[in-house]
């Protein structure tokens, strides 16, 4: 029994930190850190099923363009869930600072210690 809650809080120490690497990532704009944590084939879906798009060379190309045209780009995070290779960020997005926040919701889903997987919901 112990060693199964060990190996559980393992994983979702990982899956933490990988949310939260992106996380810092994005809020500073740097596109090299922001994408680090993602496999290779990631896939990006509009909640619950919609595929918006998949791998990191497109998540590069999205997110580095938007980084670029937006400087007040900042994600506040509001709660945390971590259940095993699951973490759920609610978060309010400023896009620029001259509009209210967005809120949203994402869901990242680790696979072999990289996010494989993430859905947003908005």
């Amino acid at each position: 029994m112990t060693g199964t809650i060990f190996a559980q809080q393992t994983v979702e120490q990982v899956a933490e930190k990988l949310a939260q690497e992106q996380l810092d990532a994005y809020n500073k704009r740097d596109i090299d850190a922001f994408v680090a944590p993602y496999a290779e084939n990631v896939k990006v879906y509009k909640f619950p099923n919609e595929l918006m798009y998949e791998g990191k060379t497109t998540m590069y190309d999205t997110y580095g363009r938007m980084f670029a045209r937006t400087p007040d780009l900042h994600c506040r995070l509001v709660n945390r869930i971590v259940m095993g290779n699951t973490v759920i960020d609610q978060e309010e997005v400023t896009i620029s600072k001259k509009d209210p926040p967005m809120n949203a919701i994402a869901i990242y889903k680790i696979k072999d210690g990289k996010i494989a997987e993430v859905y947003f919901i908005q």
